[in-house]
């Protein structure tokens, strides 16, 4: 019998960390991302986001999420991928938690970016959800670096890829929305990442791995 993991696999996808549970978000799902979304990610006046994508009229987020979701699945190949992991918390939808990558055969680098609804902020959950993908990149995946990127002025982030091992990586100006933002890059190695003291637990890699062609 055909079944929707055996045509996409990725769904079958499960990362497990003491608090949280990573898994792709699913058509299912999206009503819950959208929830936490509305419910508040960031004070008012602050973008920590490339795309202002939290500042639109309630009525054109769900549409747009939704766009989003559906954009990655279509254009995910092995050459160019992005994972969209949902993050749940006693059984709640919390948030999202990317790791992605292009031409990762050669390049073995990876990318990541999160999100979290306010509600569950200041609980040490994003440096647990952002531990959880690059124990997965590194052990898993096979990656040899891991970037990220904040505005400057996030030092919530910031102090996230401190806490890890990342080391500042340059910066750049650039254009989010009608802003113009200074970025502060940060890159990690297995070498200098701080692991946590935790086990993550993995289920569904190999058929992942055979999917985007990661060997």
């Amino acid at each position: 019998m055909t079944t929707l993991s055996s045509v996409w696999p990725l769904f079958d996808l499960r990362l497990a960390t003491p608090r949280l549970e990573l898994r792709p978000i699913t058509d299912q799902d999206i009503p819950a991302a959208v929830e936490a979304a509305r419910s508040g990610i960031h004070e008012n006046g602050r973008n920590p986001f490339s795309t202002p994508w939290t500042r639109l009229p309630e009525q054109e987020l769900g549409p747009n999420m939704a766009r989003w979701y559906w954009r990655c699945r279509a254009e995910c190949t092995p050459e160019s991928w992005t994972l969209l992991l949902g993050i749940w918390h006693d059984a709640q939808f919390v948030g999202c938690q990317d790791v992605g990558a292009k031409d990762f055969a050669s390049l073995r680098t990876v990318t990541t970016g999160s999100w979290l609804r306010q509600s569950v902020q200041g609980r040490g959950l994003g440096k647990e959800m952002r531990a959880a993908v690059a124990l997965y990149a590194f052990d898993w995946l096979g990656a040899e670096v891991a970037e990220s990127e904040a505005a400057i002025w996030n030092g919530a982030s910031l102090g996230v890829s401190r806490s890890l091992g990342y080391e500042l990586n340059g910066t750049t100006r650039k254009t989010w929305g009608t802003e113009v933002q200074t970025v502060q890059h940060v890159r990690l190695t297995p070498e200098k990442f701080k692991r946590p003291d935790w086990e993550l637990k993995v289920q569904g890699h190999e058929a992942t791995a055979r999917f985007l062609h990661i060997v």
